[in-house]
């Protein structure tokens, strides 16, 4: 399996089993992330980048490739991705750098897939 597949179905899979214990507190969580990456005074391609900055200076590479995925799907171009990428390391530094070559890796996969 590529790194999109086994990504996608480890997240499907975790994020069942999750929703499945029926807590309260988790499910309202993952509804205001829902909510929050939808269009509003920010367009959704907008938000996305956005979490995906901070997803990258966060260092969080799960978060990272599900922004990237999402961008991918709303036409992100590889430039927007790339100049995202600068502002990245430009406020989060260089510990981004390691960060970033996985992001780089993941994003040529998508771009890439049949």
């Amino acid at each position: 399996m590529s790194l999109i597949n086994d990504f996608n179905a480890y997240r499907t899979r975790m994020n069942e089993r999750i929703m499945q214990q029926d807590n309260k507190v988790l499910k309202r969580f993952f509804s205001l992330d829902n909510q929050t990456y939808q269009d509003g005074a920010l367009s959704v391609k907008t938000k996305e980048m956005l979490g995906l900055i901070a997803s990258m200076v966060l260092r969080c590479d799960d978060c990272i490739k599900y922004h990237l995925g999402t961008c991918h799907e709303l036409g992100v171009t590889t430039d927007e991705i790339y100049e995202v990428f600068s502002v990245a390391n430009i406020v989060g530094g260089s510990i981004c750098i390691p960060h970033t070559r996985r992001a780089v890796e993941y994003w040529d996969e998508l771009c890439n897939q049949g």
